[in-house]
């Protein structure tokens, strides 16, 4: 069984998309639980004490080149580790688990973005329609449905927190086209262990600043997960998934995301799927449809974007981009998730 499920493109794609789901539901489980930096810190950090023991022999030759590209590594890590997934905890200590996976779909657009203001990719005007679309149905969701609530700033915090984090989340997708060209598993792990020294000064304010984890057992369960299977397991699987069927079709599958965790929060949560997400998450869809399409003959300008959980990108080739860890998902090179 377990060697037919590793042929198996949709299952490990799936599975790889159930696990990263099931990070921002629990992280918004957790909450009050598990301080917000505190969980950020120990998910990589563990995650990368898991991962160095399979990424070693490669890591031994990859990172002295690793190393000549400090810069770019600092970025990356900064960007795709450090600050997307803190910034996401915090987000969820305030607003709903649905709420942050209807507003991950928009990643896509918000990329394109990104693509244009840094490398001066020009979208097409279906692409420009789509993302005024897709930004209209984040709208939606943020303002929970009412026009009043947006005109007057008056936007949930916790839903400015995940929106920033997904500007950041898009600007690393963007930017790893510029990565070193090494091994995924080396990148992975030295991008990990980065991100988790950059977190550890924030962690220890935050724990001098008196936050603590309480909820005994259940908690430190809870951490082990976020280690585990949405930053090392999923990433293995959702990278499997590109080599089987390519990265253009895996990174289809992160759609499942919002599916998944729509389920998973309404059950173990108790949130309620209102109107608004339905109507924000509809818009976002048609926005993405847009975007994506591409008449035949036409070559792909943009990088292929995926969410929370990670990415994959062909070093050879600088057009095409890879995507890594995600609150709420990992790091990966062709597609990515969050």
């Amino acid at each position: 069984m377990s060697r037919s499920f590793w042929h198996s493109a949709w299952g490990l794609l799936a599975a790889a998309n159930l696990f990263w789901a099931g990070n921002i539901v629990l992280a918004r489980g957790m909450a009050g639980q598990v301080p917000p930096i505190t969980l950020a810190y120990w998910r990589w950090t563990g995650a990368f004490v898991v991962a160095i023991g399979f990424a070693w022999p490669r890591l031994r030759t990859d990172l002295p080149v690793m190393v000549r590209h400090w810069k770019i590594m600092l970025l990356l890590a900064a960007t795709g580790v450090a600050s997307y997934n803190t910034l996401s905890y915090i987000g969820l200590t305030s607003t709903t688990a649905l709420n942050v996976l209807l507003l991950q779909s928009a990643t896509p657009l918000i990329i394109i973005v990104w693509a244009y203001l840094l490398f001066g990719e020009t979208p097409t005007a279906r692409q420009t329609l789509g993302v005024l679309v897709s930004l209209a149905g984040v709208a939606a969701i943020a303002g929970q449905g009412s026009f009043e609530m947006l005109v007057h700033l008056r936007l949930n915090r916790g839903d400015l927190w995940v929106l920033t984090a997904l500007m950041i989340y898009a600007c690393y997708c963007v930017t790893l086209r510029g990565r070193p060209a090494v091994h995924p598993l080396s990148f992975l792990v030295a991008a990990m262990g980065l991100g988790s020294l950059m977190m550890l000064p924030f962690m220890l304010w935050e724990v001098a600043g008196g936050a603590r984890i309480h909820g005994g057992l259940s908690s430190y369960l809870a951490i082990a997960y976020t280690a585990v299977l949405p930053s090392f397991v999923a990433y293995l699987f959702f990278n499997r998934g590109v080599e089987l069927i390519g990265a253009g079709r895996a990174g289809q599958s992160m759609h499942l995301m919002p599916l998944f965790g729509s389920v998973l929060a309404v059950l173990f949560l108790h949130e309620q799927f209102r109107t608004y997400h339905a109507f924000g998450i509809a818009m976002i869809g048609v926005g993405i449809a847009l975007a994506a399409y591409k008449p035949a003959g036409r070559s792909r300008g943009l990088p292929s974007p995926t969410k929370s959980g990670p990415r994959t990108t062909n070093p050879s080739r600088s057009s095409q981009t890879t995507t890594a860890p995600t609150t709420t998902g990992p790091i990966t090179v062709s597609p990515t998730t969050t």
